[in-house]
Formats: C-alpha cells, sequence, structure tokens
C-alpha cells in the first residue's frame, strides 16, 4: 500500500491542509488559522483563550497546553479559567484591549469554552458582553459543551435557549469539518454584528476524529451590502450606555447577524430542487441524523429529485435566516423539522412562514394531528428518526418500494434488539482511590455528595446521597437544616470544586452557622476529565490556610503517611491525623457546633501510577498478597477498601479472594480486616509470566472487504485499557491509507473504569462520511476488549446476522457493578460465569460471532483463546 506522507506534527502545520483531527485539536487549530487569515489580511491581532473542562469538552485545556509553542508563535495566549464567568469576563476584557490606544495588536479573537451547566452558570457574564459588544479586530466564540443524553453530567443540558436569551447568534456545526469552517464563520459574524457567537459543540460533534481540509483560506465570506448600520457601528465602546446597548442589540445587531448569514448563504438546500412538495430540515448533530435516516430509506439526491422532496441545512440556528428560509421553502405542502430537545428552529420556522402559509404544514415536535413525532426529552436516532420520515412519505403516498424496503430492513433489526440488559459496566473509584477511605462515615451520619468524582459514592455502601450544583455544595444543608431532626451532615467536596466555587459555598455555611463538616479531599488532580492540575497552583496548605482566614476554627488535616508530606508546612495549630483516625476525626467534627473542616490529603490513585512510572512520586517497596489456603472468602476486605483489585478466585473449596497486581496502586486498606490470608512482602518485584515462543510466519496480505459506502467499527471495553488508542490507530492507518476516515468516542465516565464505546467508520473518500454513529445492525466488525460491555444491549443491538464479525477477548474482569464487595455474598463471583448462567445476551453474542454453534450456552471457559 502506497502511505502518504503524514506525521502527528501534520495537525498545526498550516502548510499541511488535508489532516486527521479530533474535536479539540481543531479549537487549537482554529485559533491559528485565524491568526493566518487576518495576516493574511494585513492585520496584526493576536488571540486569548480561557473557560473551563468538562465533557464533551474535558481535553481543551490539555490540547491548548499540549500546543503550547505553536500557539505563543502565533500571538494566542491560553489561561485556563478558575471556572466559567470569570474566564468570560476575561474574554470580555480582550475586546477592550485598543480601546484606550494602549493596546499592542489592532484586536483579539477569543475563544471561550464551558460545558452546559457552566453556559448556565455564565449567563449573567454573556449578557453584558454581549450587550457591549465586540471589537470591529476582535470576536469571540462561545464554545458549547452539551450533554443532550446526561452520560457525564449531573443535567441533560441544552444550551441555545440561554444563548437566545442573552440575543447571542449560535452555529451548529455537524462535525470536526465544520468545527473548523464554522469557527473562521463565527469570528466574521462576531467582528461584523458586535456580537459574541456561540459554537455549540456535542459528543457527536466534537468527541469524534475527522480528516479535514484545513486550508486557512477555504472559507471565502462577504460583507452585507444591503445592511444599514447604526451611527457609530455596533462594536464595543470606550464609553456607553447600558439604555443605549440595549436598543443597539435588539435594533441592529440581531438582524446584522441574520444579515450576515444571509449574504454569505450559511443554510443551504442539500438534496433537492425547487418546486418540491415536502422540505427536510436539520441542524448540527440532528443533520447528521437525519442524512443518516435517509441513507436508511435509500433516499440520495437523486431519489429525492424523483419524489419531489428536498432537505435544507441550517448553520445559523438563531437567528433564523428567514429570507433564504422562505426562498428555499416556497411552493412545499409540508416542512419536517428533525429536531431534538426543545425546540429553537421549529418555532422560527413556523414565524417565518406566518404571513404566507397557504396551507402548508409544519411537523417538529407534532405532527397536524397532534402525534409527537421528535420528542423534546432526551435525544434523537437515525433509525427512529428514518421511521417516522418513512411513515410520513408513505401517508404523503411518495413511499416507494426501495423505501419500504428500508423500513423493512429497520423493522428486523428492531425485533432482533430483543437482548436484555443482564450486566453492566458501571464506574467504580479506582484501586487506591482516596475516595474509598475519605467518603467513610461514621455510624449514624450522613453525607451529601459533591460533583465528580465524589458523585460516584452513591452507588456505594457509604451513607451519601444528594448532591447540587457545582459550587453549592452544602448550601442545600442552611436551608434544610431548619426543618429537620437531624443536628448535623457532612459535605465531599473536591479541590478541584473548592477552587472553582465551592469556596463560597463554605462562607456562605459560616455566615449562616449551620452545623455542617466539609470534608475537602485534596488528590491534587481534577481526576474525572483525565488528571489535570487545579488551576492557579492550588496546594493542601492553601487551602487549610483559607479555612483558617475564614474563621472556621474547627479544621483537621488527615493524611497518607506514605506519601511523605511536609507537615511542617501546615498551621501549627491545625490538628493533623493520619488516615487511620478519620472516623474519629469525624466524630468529633459531629459534635461541634458551627461549620468545621477536614481536609483531606491523599494523591488521587491514577495520577499516583502515571507519576511513579516517571519516579516522580514515591513508590512503596512492598506487594500485599492473599493466600488462598488460609482466605475463606468472607469479602471484609472488600468492605474495608472498596477496592476493585480485589478479585474473586475459584479454587476447588469455593470462591476465595486474590490481589489483581497488575491494578493494585499499593494503598494497603485491604490489610485493616481482621484476616490472616494476607501476606506482605518487601523487596520483591512481579515475576513476568513466560508463554510460549509463538512463532509467526510471514503472513500474506489480507483480502480487504470491499467498502460499500463505508466499513464500520464497534469497539468496546473499559476505560485505561487502551480503546481509544485502537480507534485512534485505526483512524490514522485508514487517513495514511488516502481514506477517509471518522471516528466518535463514547466514553461517559470512562475515567474511573465504565465502559467504553468506538464507533468508527472508514470510507474510499472523506466525504462519503456523514454520520459516525453507527446505527442499529450497522456494525460490520466489533472488537471486543470487553465481555461486559460487547454483550450489553446496546452493543448487541448494533450487530446483525450474517454481516458482523466480532473478535472478543476472553479475559474475565470482575466489575462492581455486578460484585458488590459485602461480605459472605454469593454475587461476589466473576462477572463471566454469572454472564454464562444468565445466558441468553451472550448466546446471541457467540452465535454472531460464531454463526456454526449452536444456540446454546457453552460457558466462558469454552470460548477461544
Amino acid at each position: 500500500m502506497n502511505k502518504q506522507d503524514i506525521t502527528l506534527n501534520d495537525r498545526y502545520d498550516l502548510s499541511k491542509t488535508e489532516v486527521l483531527l479530533n474535536g479539540p485539536q481543531a479549537l487549537v487549530r482554529l485559533m491559528l488559522m485565524q491568526k493566518a487569515r487576518d495576516a493574511a489580511a494585513g492585520l496584526n491581532t493576536g488571540g486569548y483563550v480561557s473557560g473551563y473542562r468538562g465533557s464533551p469538552l474535558g481535553a481543551v485545556d490539555f490540547m491548548m497546553q499540549r500546543a503550547g509553542k505553536e500557539l505563543r508563535a502565533a500571538d494566542i495566549t491560553f489561561e485556563a479559567g478558575l471556572n466559567e464567568d470569570l474566564a468570560a469576563t476575561a474574554l470580555w476584557g480582550t475586546q477592550q484591549a485598543e480601546l484606550r490606544g494602549e493596546g499592542r495588536f489592532d484586536g483579539v479573537f477569543g475563544m471561550w469554552y464551558g460545558k452546559g451547566p457552566g453556559v448556565d452558570r455564565t449567563g449573567d457574564v454573556f449578557r453584558h458582553a454581549n450587550m457591549a459588544g465586540t471589537s470591529v479586530n476582535g470576536g469571540v466564540l462561545a464554545v458549547l459543551g452539551d450533554d443532550h443524553t446526561g452520560e457525564s453530567s449531573t443535567t441533560l443540558h441544552q444550551s441555545e435557549w440561554a444563548l437566545v436569551d442573552a440575543m447571542m447568534p449560535i452555529l451548529s456545526p455537524a462535525g470536526i469539518q465544520e468545527i473548523l469552517d464554522y469557527g473562521l464563520i463565527g469570528y466574521a459574524l462576531s467582528r461584523y454584528s458586535g456580537c459574541w457567537v456561540g459554537l455549540k459543540s456535542m459528543k457527536d460533534t466534537i468527541e469524534v476524529t475527522s480528516v479535514v481540509d484545513t486550508s486557512p483560506d477555504r472559507i471565502k465570506l462577504t460583507t452585507p451590502d444591503d445592511f444599514d448600520m447604526p451611527q457609530g457601528g455596533v462594536n464595543i465602546r470606550l464609553v456607553d450606555d447600558r439604555i443605549l446597548q440595549e436598543a443597539r442589540l435588539h435594533d441592529y445587531k440581531r438582524f446584522a447577524a441574520e444579515a450576515f448569514g444571509r449574504a454569505n448563504r450559511l443554510d443551504k438546500r442539500m438534496f433537492g430542487k425547487e418546486g418540491a412538495k415536502i422540505g427536510f430540515v436539520a441542524a448540527g448533530k440532528n443533520w447528521l441524523d437525519l442524512t443518516h435516516a435517509l441513507e436508511l430509506l435509500g433516499i440520495d439526491d437523486t431519489e429525492a429529485r424523483r419524489l419531489g422532496i428536498t432537505t435544507y441545512k441550517i448553520a445559523m440556528t438563531w437567528p433564523l435566516d428567514m429570507t433564504s428560509f422562505n426562498e428555499w421553502a416556497e411552493g412545499l405542502d409540508l416542512i419536517v423539522v428533525v429536531e431534538e430537545k426543545r425546540k429553537l428552529l421549529e418555532v422560527q420556522i413556523k414565524e417565518a412562514i406566518f404571513d404566507n402559509r397557504q396551507g402548508r404544514r409544519v411537523y417538529g415536535w407534532k405532527n397536524d394531528r397532534g402525534e409527537e413525532l421528535f420528542p423534546t426529552r432526551y435525544a434523537l436516532e437515525p433509525v427512529e428518526i428514518a421511521r417516522k420520515l418513512g411513515g410520513i412519505l408513505e401517508e404523503e403516498g411518495r413511499a416507494t418500494d426501495r423505501i419500504k424496503q428500508g423500513l423493512e430492513l429497520i423493522d428486523e433489526a428492531q425485533r432482533n434488539n430483543n437482548a436484555p440488559e443482564i450486566a453492566s459496566r458501571l464506574a467504580y473509584f479506582c484501586s487506591g482511590c482516596p475516595h474509598n477511605s475519605s467518603t467513610k462515615v461514621p455510624e449514624g451520619s450522613r453525607a451529601y455528595a459533591g460533583i465528580g468524582c465524589h458523585f460516584m459514592v452513591q452507588w456505594m455502601d457509604r451513607d451519601t446521597l444528594g448532591f447540587t450544583h457545582m459550587g453549592g455544595e452544602g448550601a442545600n444543608w442552611i436551608g434544610e437544616s431548619h426543618f429537620s431532626k437531624r443536628d448535623h451532615v457532612f459535605q465531599n467536596l473536591g479541590d478541584g470544586t473548592y477552587n472553582h466555587s465551592g469556596v463560597q459555598a463554605i462562607r456562605a455555611a459560616q455566615a449562616a452557622g449551620t452545623n455542617i463538616t466539609y470534608k475537602i479531599l485534596f488528590n491534587d488532580a481534577v481526576a474525572m476529565t483525565g488528571g489535570q492540575s487545579n488551576e492557579g497552583a492550588l496546594d493542601a496548605v492553601q487551602i487549610v490556610r483559607e479555612l483558617k482566614a475564614m474563621n472556621i476554627k474547627h479544621v483537621a488535616l488527615v493524611y497518607d503517611p506514605k506519601e511523605e508530606i511536609d507537615l511542617s508546612k501546615f498551621p501549627s495549630d491545625v490538628a493533623k491525623y493520619t488516615r487511620d483516625d478519620v472516623m474519629d476525626v469525624q466524630e468529633k467534627m459531629r459534635d461541634i457546633k458551627g461549620v468545621s473542616a477536614i481536609v483531606y490529603v491523599q494523591t488521587c490513585a491514577a495520577e499516583k501510577r502515571r507519576r511513579r512510572k516517571r519516579g516522580l512520586f514515591p513508590d512503596p517497596d512492598k506487594r500485599v498478597f492473599i493466600n488462598p489456603d488460609v482466605c475463606e472468602g468472607c469479602g471484609d476486605c472488600g468492605v474495608q477498601s472498596n477496592c476493585v483489585s480485589i478479585v474473586p478466585l475459584e479454587t476447588e473449596f469455593g470462591r476465595k479472594r486474590m490481589i489483581d497486581q497488575s491494578s493494585c496502586n499499593k494503598d494497603f486498606t485491604c490489610v485493616n480486616g481482621f484476616c490472616p490470608a494476607f501476606v506482605t512482602v518487601s523487596g520483591a518485584k512481579p515475576r513476568k509470566s513466560v508463554g510460549k515462543q509463538i512463532d509467526i510466519p510471514d503472513l500474506p496480505q489480507p483480502d480487504l472487504p470491499v467498502i460499500n459506502h463505508t466499513y464500520n467499527f464497534v469497539i468496546t471495553g473499559v476505560g485505561g485499557t487502551g480503546v481509544v488508542t485502537i480507534g485512534a490507530i485505526l483512524a490514522m492507518a485508514a487517513h495514511l491509507d488516502g481514506k477517509g476516515a471518522g471516528m466518535m468516542e463514547m466514553a461517559g465516565l470512562a475515567q474511573k473504569g465504565g465502559a467504553v464505546n468506538i464507533h468508527c467508520r472508514i470510507a474510499n473518500d472523506p466525504g462519503d462520511i456523514s454520520a459516525i454513529r453507527v446505527a442499529l445492525g450497522e456494525a460490520d466488525a466489533v472488537i471486543g476488549g470487553d465481555l461486559v460491555t460487547t454483550a450489553g444491549s446496546a452493543t448487541i443491538g448494533l450487530m446483525r446476522q450474517g454481516r458482523t464479525r466480532a473478535v472478543v477477548n476472553s479475559h474475565e474482569i470482575s466489575s462492581p457493578a455486578i460484585s458488590p464487595a459485602t461480605p459472605n455474598s454469593p454475587c461476589r463471583r466473576s462477572v463471566c460465569n454469572w454472564l454464562c448462567r444468565r445466558g441468553s445476551g451472550l448466546n446471541r453474542l457467540i452465535s454472531l460471532m460464531f454463526p456454526c454453534w449452536p444456540r446454546t450456552c457453552w460457558g466462558i471457559r469454552y470460548f477461544p483463546t
């Protein structure tokens, strides 16, 4: 195979045009491209990026920091915000840089990033800054990380309406290419209209990897010549009044944005032609869903023209370019708006055609009979969209044999998608995680959970239930305490949340005189999003000193003595305890009136592992083993440690316990139980297993399958085992071979051992890939890194008899969701044996992998290795 001249450095090399990028990398590249466009236009501009991480934008700060050299060379500054609204305020400041004649650049183009709850938090800044305006040579993009299905969030959030309330135009890209394209459009739009511009990002559009065209001059833009600006323009002014700002925003800036969209024809007819009678409309992720649904129905451009169907892709979802829309909709009898969540396009479309209805119907949330089509809750899937569109076409007398055949295949796939959910790979605290110890409370006490890793404690035996938004931890108890028989609660709080905004909640509880003990875990890492450090170099000593400065009189330090903490740096009047005393400390604090605090210092277990590999963290020369001849299988070691490295061991005398040395992080809390089976070994190194020598002959080149439009991979596994890496390697291999590639990460809580699903499509041409998410029955190949995830109903449903082939890892991995660490629990057995007993879903998986095998449970032990 002839490989292209491609390196990993291409992603930020502006001389390279066809590049493989993921979403966060695309945002870095976007900043570099905007700088290059400005330089080509004779402008000397600077750039500024700030915000706060969170899925699906959890890696933005990481990628910006890694590209620091390239960004600095382009006069672009990345500065992670302490929280979202402070970051937005800093960006507001960048637009004022040249107003006083003190600016070093002609303007500063800025980027804010934050997930949906951060958008809500930042609403006040958005309103103020958008009314004030943007610099004529600057502009601001607000990248909105939305999680419509709540996979890694405490809410199922949709951010558009928050931006509409602040009157910020919104662009909705459908993938990595459009993140670049719409990003460049967004800066021009922001400068022209004087508005901050939202760029909606979701899992399907930013947590993906694609081959894209990154030419800085790819986008050609036009300045509207039919819009009259007010005196003095619409951009930010040094001296301005809020009343004039409001008038300018409502009377000019909103309509300037619409005029810009019209002049540049951002919204486009994609399928069909003028004179069609049925029109389908969508934007962003839902455009990908719509195109995928039409593919399932066998409708391409030629078929659409023959059937009198046309499609319209909207780039700017607010404000809608009414003129262009009405030109497209002329003569249509029926307009179908494919849109998930609360309807934004549908209401604007109905307004657009209100004065020229002429019997036209608009379907969206419901049809003309009041029947629900596309719900306002959760999310839409291509298969369900295809069923609804097929039904509409049948009603309208336009369902061809091709469409009916597509509907029959969908119905067949849905009938076969009946595997019960027999197990799930639930996220859990890592081996040796400080949360395993810090979240325990004395008998009779209760605690509130927190955001991030602290949220997971609610599905463990920790007497902890209930949470607030980020930064409100404990403030709920301020109100509840007045009306409760309980006198005191504990509140878990992470160092990242404390730094973000939680410190203010502590101040509120102190002001109210509330009886509460804050347990602040300093684990030196923002673990849920991948181990980033706290902004501002926050350390445990600073937290303790701040608490004392707030006049919190009772502050205790609890620490892990294995970590060689310098206790002399902490205030001398702060009581210091090892973590073995954590229960005693909590019992003392429980009896204290008012606000008290325990600062629990123990490094994140995953971060310990990373640092030990680099020689940057103490590594105890000791390991723990369980003697199976002595172990009675009671499970108390699991109760004491809450540790997933304690796994079942099947013996001829029954189920015992063993330590998984490959995942053990040397926390040693498992030895706290009264058990003679434990053995500690010092000065020893794990013996590497010596397998049989395998002589691999010269292998012939494989007969590659013919790619019919796309070839679809599904890769499953557990977080931390390299599943995302497999997807990245496949995508890069396809790119090296000159093919199109698209890869999407469905990781959720994978940082904590949760399920990971990678969807990857390979095509002969990048243009053949629209939606990357593999739909029902579309998987051609499944690489199963974990039996539980692979045998789950969500994965089984993507397979089809006769089409899908799978290679599945038979290694048994215990799951906390199935094997809770409770004494004498009969369910503390290996997941694979449990699956084997339950049967049906696994039988389906076996029959798909090996059609010649009978449809009976063969048992995991007979899986081919």
